[in-house]
């Protein structure tokens, strides 16, 4: 093969891979918006872990019962807000 032919093929290869990359239409990169459902789902998930967390910690004695009370109440309450918003928005 040539000098020029080589330089040929190195810029075809050059250009078809700056045409992969940054196509548009790339559909392994593209994500699917969320939705307000998507998010409180997975956040209702994030604060089930909370509370999962929080319970291990309180019985590895790292809160004290005053705390741990506290903290248990808020996210409990954060949770059952979230859950009805969850069923709304599934109703609707």
């Amino acid at each position: 093969m040539t000098e020029t032919m080589g330089l040929i093929a190195g810029l075809f290869l050059l250009f078809a891979l700056v045409l992969y990359t940054f196509w548009p239409e790339n559909g392994f990169a593209s994500q699917k918006e969320k939705t307000r459902l998507d998010y409180l789902v997975e956040r209702k998930e994030q604060l089930y872990e909370n509370l999962r967390d929080l319970n291990f910690e309180y019985k590895a004695g790292k809160y004290p019962e005053e705390d741990f009370q506290a903290q248990r109440a808020h996210l409990e309450h954060e949770t059952a807000q979230l859950l009805a918003e969850i069923d709304y928005l599934q109703q609707a």
